[in-house]
Formats: C-alpha cells, structure tokens, sequence
C-alpha cells in the first residue's frame, strides 16, 4: 500500500513538474518578444537560453519538439498581437478570423520551432554540439520559413537587436538570416554556461571564441558606421534632390468610404503644395531646391485609376514641375470577360502622363488574395470582390527628378534579398505601405524595423511613406534620419541620402548563410561522421 502510494505520489509530481515546465517555455517566448519593436529591451533577447534549456532537458524527441513549439508560440503570439486590429476594422464580417489570427497564425509559425527541436534532439547530443547544432537548425528553420508558400520572415531573431545598430552592420555581409544564426549563438550561450555535462574548460573556451567574435563584428560595425557619410556631410546626399513624403493619416474605416475619398484626396494635394523645410532646417542643411518628388503612400487614391482623366488632372496639380508624384491606387483590367485586380504604383508627370507604373508582387494571403480560394469559402479583409494579382518584381524604374529607384509595397520590404533587381542596380529603396491596418501599437515599429534591415543589407538607403505612420528617412547604414510617427498628419521634404557601393550580401545572397549552418553542423556531428567512418572503413 505505501509503495502505491509513493508511487503514485511521484508521478502526481512529475506532471506537476512538466506542466511547470510547459508554462515557463510558453512564457519564456513570450517574454523574449519584448526585445522587439517598439520596447527594444535587447537583454530579453537572451531568452532564446530558454530553447536549448527546454530541448536538453527534454527526454525524448517529441518532447523536444513540443516544447520548442511552446515556446516559439509564446514568442510569435506575443509579437504578433496586432494582426487581430486588422480584423476589427470590420467586426462584423472579419471578427470571427481573431483566434485564427492570434492562435492559428503563431501555432503554425511555431511548427518550424518544432521541427528544429525535434532534429537538434535526434542528432546532437548535449553541451556544446547541442548549442550549435540546435543554432543552425533553427536558424535554417527560419530561413524556410520566409521562403515556404508564400513566406513570412516578420520578427527573425534578428528582428530582436534592431536596436543595436553596429551589430546590424553585419547584415551586409551574411544578411538577416546569418544575422539570426549569430543572435541565436550569442543569446544562447548562458544556457551552455549552466550545462552540467560541459567540462569547464569546454564553457570557458566556447565562451571565449563566442565574445571574441562579437567584440569584432561590434567593433566593426562601429567603425562602419563611421565611414558612412551622413546626411550632412558634403557626400552624404543626392545633389539636387529633394523629396517630399505626405502621410495623410487617413483611418482605414473611411479609406472606402465613397462620401470621403474626395476629402482624402483635397488633403493630399493640399499638403503636397505646402512646403515644409523645417525638417531640412532641423539637420542643419540648407535647400534652395523645390521637391522634385512628391510621394504618396500605397493606395492613398481609393479610386479605381483606369479611365480617371479628370482625376489624373487633378493629381498633376500636386506634381513637382519637372518632377513626379508617385502614389497607390487599385487598377482593374479585363481580357477575355475575365477581371484582374492590381495594387498597383503610379509614377506622374506635372503633365498629367503616367510614366510608369508597379504592381505589387508580394500579395497577402487572406487580405489580397484568398489561397485556394474556390475550395474555401472565406471572405478576404480588404474590401474587394476580386483577389489581387501579383505583378513581376523587384524591378528598377527610372525618374526624370531623380535616381533609379526600386519599389516596395507594404510588406515587400520584410523580404531579405527581394528588394532589389541584380541586373539593375537602383541608388534608392522606396516603400510605399498602409499600415493603417496594423493599430498605433508594435505593428507599424516592427515593419519599420524589419525594413531599415533591407538598406543595410542592400546599402542602399529608403524612403518610407506609411498612411499612418511610421514614415521615415533610413540611410545606407540604417540611420533613421527623420521619421513621422504613428497616427501624425504631417509632410516632411528631404533630402535623398547618397547609395554605398554593392555590399558582400547583394552579390553572394545567402550563400554566407548557408556556409555558416554547413560548418557548425559539421562541427557537431565531427564524432558521428568519425564514427561512421571507422565503421566502413572496418
């Protein structure tokens, strides 16, 4: 009878142990989201530990993966929080897509967790191959996640050290993702510092090797960041250019609303005509020049722009003489009793001509477009009957009032080494974005942040144009020079910062990255393969 009951006493223990256990993972991720966008508490970024922490301690593969997904759930459900504001801007048909949004959406993100805990656990063994191991492979599972269908690399490890600019420097050599590997290495460290199987002597060196090499990437990146001519240098901008950014902060409620575009519309063309050098003034430079690009944020006229000449008129009234207004308008076409929806870009002349337009590549699924969209029976967010069609893209189009630029939509911005066309060089990234879409909380200062990570990567600087905000100025070193913050109706003019030359990343891609995983893979398993060898070689 005492044996029964000892033993049933331990077992009582040992679930309260696991459920104990499952909690800490679930809010160690959540808890580690906090180093994003727009906190920045950089040190909670150490709670990557909590990962290898949960996958040594786990007994078995499944458990393993379990837990990995705990806490990676816990992570993308904290940081991706706002989504659901996209559903109540109309409750009344998309509300019922919340818990898809805040459960659904991170329950799926986390499987990538999943699989990296579950292959770290099956082929590294504890300590310091583990440490490695489980940082390559989650780093690849990352890497697959911006990459399968249709790819979604919003908050990467990397996304938590945006705050640390010299550290960010080194994207342009491995990109975000070999910026992810690095960020796991280093926030995991502490985890191998508690490993008991590690002799310490293996601790102290590992450690060591690890600081050694981040003192030299910091050091590097400030040392980079000092030979980047700022806006104020004599280098530091395009000579005779200045554009104007218009945040029209109009409410996605009324963006629609036919009794209001007209409204929407005299506000843009009225803050386009007002000239606002304050801005200029406030870094210290002096312009004599008139803005010679006039831009607008994605889809700012809700109007169909198919036969509009009247309202093209209108908008080349706002247009820079010699200059261009660019802006987002929906366009439809038809071909064989067949429609096709465009997001598309509009370059315009001060004659009223369309020089060029962009479609947006990148679609949304669920908001632009619905996947599968004749077998599921879902109404799509944005208010439309038709899916979009994406467009062919990066593409380089060229200006008359300024450099060759490449164009992003909204969340084109948030894909590493999409943003540019490798046979085209442009001298400057334009993303044009809503983010109306996202609430006035973290949303808009993530997808700011995600996107300063591209003009380093690219060395290529940006203009950011959001509805809401936040518009910004970013530098080829991802210095934001000027910014408007969330929720502000304001125009700003400014000068273009100058381009850098073609860093590593744009020429190798991820080719680093890969490098780096192969190596530390190779480092862990050196015994295995050792093994493996004696045994066919016998």
């Amino acid at each position: 009878m005492r044996l029964n009951i000892h033993i049933a006493h331990r077992n009582n223990t040992r679930k309260r142990y696991r459920w104990t256990v499952e909690v800490i993972a679930l809010f160690s991720g959540a808890i580690t989201s906090l180093s994003l966008a727009p906190l920045h508490l950089i040190p909670l970024s150490f709670g990557h530990a909590a990962i290898l922490v949960l996958v040594a301690e786990a007994t078995s593969v499944r458990l393993a993966a379990w837990r990995a997904w705990l806490w990676a759930f816990g992570y993308q459900a904290s940081g991706l929080h706002w989504i659901s504001n996209a559903m109540l801007i109309n409750a009344k048909d998309d509300a019922w897509l919340i818990p898809f949004a805040n459960i659904g959406l991170p329950g799926i993100l986390a499987l990538y967790a999943a699989i990296a805990g579950a292959l770290a656990k099956l082929f590294f063994s504890n300590g310091w191959k583990l440490w490695i191991g489980l940082s390559a492979i989650y780093s690849s599972a990352e890497w697959l996640r911006g990459h399968a269908l249709t790819g979604f690399p919003w908050n990467l490890p990397s996304a938590t050290i945006d705050g640390w600019l010299p550290l960010l420097q080194s994207a342009s050599v491995i990109g975000s993702y070999g910026l992810s590997l690095l960020v796991l290495l280093v926030t995991m460290l502490p985890a191998l510092w508690m490993d008991r199987t590690t002799a310490t002597q293996q601790k102290i060196l590992t450690a060591s090797i690890t600081c050694l090499l981040l003192i030299l990437i910091i050091g590097w990146g400030i040392l980079r960041i000092a030979t980047i001519p700022k806006l104020t240098d004599p280098k530091g901008a395009v000579p005779g250019v200045v554009i104007k950014i218009v945040q029209g902060n109009v409410p996605q409620r009324d963006k629609w609303n036919p009794l209001l575009k007209p409204e929407h519309i005299k506000r843009y063309l009225r803050m386009s005509k007002r000239r606002r050098t304050d801005n200029i003034r406030a870094l210290g430079l002096t312009c004599d020049y008139m803005p010679t690009v006039v831009v607008w944020p994605e889809t700012a006229v809700a109007y169909l722009m198919n036969d509009t000449s009247n309202l093209m008129r209108e908008l080349s009234l706002s247009t820079p003489h010699k200059g261009n207004l660019i802006f987002g308008a929906p366009y439809i076409t038809k071909k064989a009793n067949k429609y096709k929806l465009y997001n598309r870009i509009f370059a315009l002349d001060s004659q009223a001509n369309v020089v060029w337009t962009f479609d947006k590549t990148h679609l949304v699924p669920f908001g632009e477009y619905i996947p599968l969209s004749r077998k599921l029976a879902i109404n799509r967010i944005v208010q439309n009957k038709l899916d979009f069609t994406p467009g062919i893209g990066p593409l380089t189009m060229n200006l008359r009032s300024a450099p060759p630029v490449s164009l992003l939509v909204c969340y084109e911005a948030i894909f590493p080494g999409e943003t540019v066309d490798p046979k085209h060089r442009p001298s400057w990234l334009l993303n044009l974005t809503n983010d109306a879409w996202f609430g006035c909380w973290s949303g808009p200062y993530q997808h700011l942040a995600i996107s300063r990570l591209r003009t380093i990567e690219q060395r290529l600087p940006m203009i950011r144009v959001a509805n809401t905000g936040v518009s910004a100025v970013i530098d080829a070193a991802g210095r934001i020079v000027t910014s408007i913050s969330v929720g502000i109706t304001a125009s700003i003019d400014t000068p273009l910062p100058a381009a850098l030359p073609k860093p590593m990343f744009s020429k190798t891609g991820d080719i680093p990255f890969f490098i780096m995983v192969l190596s530390l893979l190779l480092i862990g398993n050196y015994q295995r393969f050792r093994t493996s060898r004696r045994r066919f070689i016998s």
